[in-house]
């Protein structure tokens, strides 16, 4: 019987929510376990085994000091690695404290800031190691994370769709939010793997599976401005869960310069 992928689930700053994502998968994980070694997944078992691992999944930011350390000593360990989730490939929400006053958001926030070690900005784990491929979402999709795994263990190149929610709502036969409802979307923009859920109950993408490719940020902006809707209404769209996602971070500024120069034209 050939060896078991050694695979290693690793959490930095998040949710949680993208490990549930497997752990949701149920039925599978049977089949799963039966061709993978659980070696470091403290989500699911209290079993913990030292590496090397063939495949980690890593979902989180890298927020303080000891998550620089512990992310260079997991990936000496891994043959393949892979961020599953927005913190961990753009930052998450987390990162709206990026390029803001770190110490006034602690003072806010805790009681005792003090006794706490966090850096000023929380930063994808590709800004500091070597990343074999990133999964997007938040959380991820549970059969676009199995299809990661069974990538490994067949020796396939990994892939899953890069193409926008918005192809998924015309497949779909989903009427379009902004044209029929003057909803701004996302949907353009952002890559599939949601199954274009929002639109299809009624509300505009709100981009949890970050940036597709080749976006045409501008012109869907330049739209929806044009369509009615001001640029204090769509900062939120952009600087999100992927507000460090570099086409979103972007138009995010863009926009909060331009809603910073229409108030001083008001006053």
């Amino acid at each position: 019987m050939p060896e078991k992928l050694r695979l290693g689930i690793f959490k930095f700053a998040s949710c949680d929510g993208c490990q549930l994502s497997l752990l949701n998968a149920e039925e599978e994980l049977l089949e799963l376990a039966e061709l993978v070694e659980f070696a470091h997944f403290p989500e699911a078992s209290s079993r913990i085994d030292s590496g090397p691992y063939d495949l980690v999944l890593i979902e989180g930011s890298i927020s303080t000091p000891e998550d620089l350390d512990r992310i260079q000593q997991i990936r000496r360990q891994t043959d393949t690695l892979v961020t599953i989730g927005a913190c961990a490939t753009a930052g998450g929400i987390q990162a709206l404290r990026n390029g803001a006053n770190h110490d006034e958001f602690m003072k806010l926030v805790y009681p005792h800031p003090e006794y706490l070690q966090s850096l000023a900005t929380s930063t994808p784990i590709s800004n500091h190691v070597s990343v074999d491929f990133e999964l997007r979402g938040c959380p991820v999709d549970t059969g676009q994370l199995l299809q990661i795994i069974s990538d490994k263990l067949h020796h396939r190149k990994f892939s899953v769709p890069d193409h926008s929610v918005c192809r998924d709502c015309k497949l779909q036969n989903i009427v379009c939010v902004s044209v029929a409802r003057g909803i701004p979307c996302l949907g353009p923009l952002t890559q599939a793997g949601c199954g274009a859920i929002c639109p299809r109950f009624h509300r505009g993408c709100y981009g949890c599976f970050g940036p597709c490719h080749q976006t045409n940020t501008d012109g869907l902006t330049d739209w929806l401005i044009k369509d009615g809707h001001a640029s204090a209404e769509l900062i939120p769209l952009f600087l999100n869960v992927n507000a460090e996602a570099p086409e979103f971070a972007r138009t995010g500024a863009q926009l909060k310069r331009q809603d910073s120069a229409e108030g001083e034209s008001d006053e």
